[in-house]
This record gives C-alpha cells, structure tokens and sequence, in this order.
C-alpha cells in the first residue's frame, strides 16, 4: 500500500521515517522543506491540484498528515496563516484522499480543549472550547475534515516532544545545562507525548484499516500515560538526564506573560484507544522520557 506522509522532516515525520523502514508498505514522504540526508518530495499542501495529483500519480492510499502551524504564541497575530495550515490543508488532503477511496490520518491537539474549566480527562465526545487562535484553527480542521466525508482517524495529541526539532525537551535540556536556576509552570497539567510512540500508534491504526477498512475510523486520543505539570515534565528531564546542578522552581503561568492562556487542564482520556484495541499497552510517560533522553545522549 502505499502511504503518504506530510510534514515528514518535523519531529513527528522523522518517527515515521523511521518506522517505516521496517513497514511493508511503501512510504512517499513529502515537505515544504529540504533537509540534508532525507528524501523529500516536495509537496504543498495548501494547493488542492498538487496534493490531488501527487495522490493520483503515486496511487497513495493512505495520507497520514504530520504538518501543522504549531506556533501557539504566533498564532495569535497571524491567524490566517494558522487558518489555512491547520484547516484549509487538512480539508484539502481530506478531498482528494476520499477521491481515492483512502484513509486520511490527521493529528490534532489537546489545544482543542481548555476554556471551560475541569479536572477531569478529556473524552472524544467533550465539545472543543479553544483557549487561542491555534486551538481554533485545529478544530476547524478536525470539522473540515469530517465535512468532507472521507474515511479518517483524527488523534488529538500533547506535549508532543521527540529526538528531533525544536521541542520543549530539548529547549529544557539547554536551559538545565546552562542555568544555575530555572522557573517552570506548575499550574498546566497534561501529559507528554514521546513522537516515536505516537508514530506505532499510527501504524497501529493503519493496519487495522487495512485489515477491516473503515470499521474503527474516528476520533481517537493518545499521549503517553500518567499526568503531570511542565514542572514536574522539567524536574525527570533533570534528573534522568544526570542535569541536576540547576534548581528547577515550581511558578504559576501569569508570570510568563502571553499573548494566549493556555489550558490549565488538558489531560486525555484514552479509553476509547484502548477499549478498540485490546491488549495495546501505551508506555508511561516517564518511561518514554527515559528511551528519547537515552537516544539524545547517544546521538550527542
């Protein structure tokens, strides 16, 4: 079968990369971007006659879209942008992936969520309250998409960090080796998403298609298990990382002026993943942290 990948020079896209060097299926991956050593096709995405026509050429069965404006700060100020990154694209990949008779794989966020306030996870069926114009724009793509009417797996995602881009993993890491004190939030809870994980759950849900076609398509949830504050995500990467001469301190998110309030609560409920797939066993997110941390280390 042959699958295309979008976004596939992001931190999300690598992961796919490199699973599916031992896929039996046959991956097209596509960016707006070169980078050195990785073979991209050219593709953009906002530009429905070239993504109907890479999907038709190359016969793609399956579009799995990792490419999104994710700039939550700069969203604020360029909202069309976002618009037509977050909603426009994933509408055009929907058409001409349904064209085809295909499956779209689209990943969105736990920004959908946060306005209202709750302490509890967040299910599939919870209404979309945005707390900023990122979050908006994700949830406009998510109801293009199902506009559209092709078959799709929408997973709504968090804190999604990897071995590669920038990522708050990697931005904590410099601080802690570089600071003698660090101030991180402790009042917004989720839960941190290894890239890598979130990529099997994607094949996951590509071979299920494959085996019982549109049966399981829907909106799913996945992070990694657990819970926990960009403080607490802060102090293991210390610690696991052996960072630990700077002091890590706990301070509420007023103090880091924005120009969005971001969700105070956002953890996802992961029933619905786990009830479809019996027996699939996601990996806590400490235990992640530690596999990313360990291949960071040896790439160093």
């Amino acid at each position: 079968m042959n699958i295309l990948v979008t976004g596939a020079n992001g931190q999300l896209g690598r992961e796919m990369r490199i699973l599916a060097k031992t896929s039996k299926n046959n991956f097209v991956f596509t960016d707006v971007v070169q980078v050195e050593g990785l073979e991209t096709t050219m593709l953009d995405i906002t530009d429905l006659q070239a993504v109907r026509n890479i999907v038709k050429t190359k016969d793609i069965k399956i579009i799995v879209n990792c490419a999104a404006y994710t700039n939550v700060d700069a969203a604020e100020s360029n909202e069309a942008l976002a618009e037509k990154l977050n909603a426009d694209a994933p509408e055009n990949l929907a058409v001409a992936i349904k064209e085809q008779a295909g499956l779209l794989v689209h990943i969105s966020t736990d920004y959908v969520f946060g306005k209202e306030p709750y302490n509890t996870p967040c299910t599939e069926d919870r209404i979309g309250t945005p707390t900023g114009v990122y979050g908006l724009t994700k949830l406009h793509g998510e109801e293009k998409i199902k506009a559209v009417g092709c078959d799709y797996i929408i997973i709504r995602t968090a804190w999604l960090y990897s071995e590669f881009g920038k990522n708050f993993c990697k931005t904590m890491l410099n601080f802690l080796s570089t600071k003698d004190s660090l101030n991180v939030v402790f009042d917004q809870v989720g839960t941190p998403t290894y890239a890598y994980d979130l990529a099997e759950s994607i094949l996951m849900f590509i071979a299920d298609y494959e085996l019982h076609g549109n049966q399981n398509c829907g909106i799913y949830h996945f992070s990694n298990e657990g819970v926990c504050s960009w403080f607490d995500f802060t102090k293991m990467i210390a610690e696991y990382s052996g960072l630990t001469k700077c002091k890590v301190l706990p301070c509420h998110s007023n103090e880091f002026p924005s120009p969005v309030k971001r969700p105070a609560y956002s953890v996802l409920d992961k029933t619905k993943i786990k009830k479809v797939f019996v027996g699939y066993v996601i990996p806590y997110w400490t235990d992640a942290l530690k596999k990313c941390l360990k291949n960071l280390k040896e790439q160093a």
